[in-house]
């Protein structure tokens, strides 16, 4: 992943806000060690924004496709009331693993449900009204998560979806990913159940609340 902004301003972003503890830095310390891909993890500065949103919108359910090692899972999970509950989906057992090993250490962790198996089977016998929504996943298929997850979305509730900026590369989209996303983000900017904004943080992240 390429950054958006400079790696010092990243740095600074993340020292100014409010500090997650230990447990989240080790989760990302063995992320990186363990992994073939660790930049896929969110990182704390977004991680920080997953949690606030979770809180100012009041969200008791959430719904996450795209679990990785599970920090963005903790994430949502911290902004939960005691009694929320967040389901996450992936198929990877070896990524989740790490996941679940994390989950059992936090008090939150309580609230999450891991889904292993295709996101899209996962989310079609899902009921709503959930109240927040994370798209993380294969990028192909992120117009099918949206479609799915739009419905289930009571008013209000929000939606976010990550790297929807591809390092840069949905300015010149050379690749069928890189086109995906440029075809997400025109789909879902053509959506007029939901009121959105692009933010330039990280990777590209697109907020949308449902109307």
């Amino acid at each position: 992943m390429t950054y958006l902004v400079s790696e010092e301003l990243e740095d600074y972003a993340i020292r100014h806000g409010t500090p997650f503890g230990d447990l989240y830095e080790q989760l990302r310390e063995q992320t990186y060690r363990e992994t073939d891909l660790p930049q896929m993890q969110v990182g704390p500065l977004e991680g920080r924004l997953l949690t606030l949103l979770v809180r100012l919108c009041g969200a008791r359910s959430a719904v996450e496709v795209g679990t990785f090692t599970g920090y963005s899972s903790l994430c949502i999970a911290e902004g939960l009331p005691d009694d929320g509950t967040l389901v996450t989906c992936d198929i990877d057992e070896q990524t989740t693993a790490i996941a679940r090993s994390y989950w059992d250490q936090a008090p939150w962790g309580r609230k999450i449900e891991l889904r292993l198996g295709p996101a899209l089977a996962t989310l079609a016998d899902l009921e709503g009204p959930i109240d927040f929504a994370f798209i993380d996943a294969d990028k192909e298929n992120y117009i099918g998560y949206w479609e799915a997850l739009v419905p289930l979305l009571r008013p209000g509730g929000l939606v976010v979806v990550d790297n929807v900026l591809w390092s840069g590369r949905v300015l010149d989209p050379q690749t069928e990913t890189d086109r995906a996303i440029v075809a997400f983000n025109s789909h879902a900017q053509a959506d007029d159940r939901i009121e959105q904004v692009l933010l330039t943080v990280r990777d590209g992240v697109l907020l949308g609340r449902k109307r």
